[in-house]
């Protein structure tokens, strides 16, 4: 597994919009200027990848929380399932319901949304506050796959907080690191 950085987006960026399937619903998920949220993070991601099969067992107990008190939780996966079967949006559907997804898992077949964020490798997470303005983006948290580093999501709770709380992005923002995004 080669570890690949994420691009450091700049702060302030605003968010894209877009339209996705959600493979678990068939439902047509867009995000827009007119969306409505506390808060918007876009956490792309896979199946297969180790560095995101490290966090995942996590990601439910904090997405579910933030989706409860009004931030809108996207994750994403962008990867060529031809390439990539396990990656396919049956089986993301299948893990959608396996690990208690309360947000929707969305197919980025054409991998053009992934382009827009500039996002490079999974996972990889940007956090836009309520006006659409990107807050933070980099590491869940310090912890690698095959280390010893407990899974807190402590960098991207932080951020989170920050942003709930109205206070100023966190000061040092480390890109995340993970499996390159599997392009056609």
């Amino acid at each position: 597994m080669v570890a690949t950085k994420s691009t450091m987006l700049p702060l302030g960026t605003k968010s894209p919009s877009f339209q996705l399937q959600d493979p678990r619903t068939n439902n047509l998920v867009e995000f827009s200027s007119d969306t409505k949220g506390k808060g918007f993070l876009f956490a792309f991601i896979c199946n297969h990848c180790p560095f995101v099969v490290h966090l995942k067992k996590h990601f439910p107990e904090l997405f579910n929380k933030w989706v409860k008190v009004g931030i809108k939780v996207y994750a994403i996966s962008a990867n060529d399932s031809v390439k990539y079967p396990d990656d396919s949006p049956e089986k993301m559907a299948q893990e959608a319901i396996k690990m208690n997804f309360n947000f929707p898992y969305l197919y980025d077949e054409s991998q053009a949304v992934a382009k827009t964020f500039q996002a490079s490798c999974t996972p990889d997470f940007f956090l836009f506050n309520e006006k659409k303005e990107l807050f933070y983006r980099g590491q869940y948290d310090g912890s690698r796959p095959n280390r010893s580093d407990e899974v807190t999501g402590e960098d991207l709770s932080n951020a989170v907080n920050l942003m709930l709380n109205g206070e100023e992005s966190p000061r040092d923002q480390l890109p995340s690191i993970g499996c390159n995004i599997k392009w056609k």
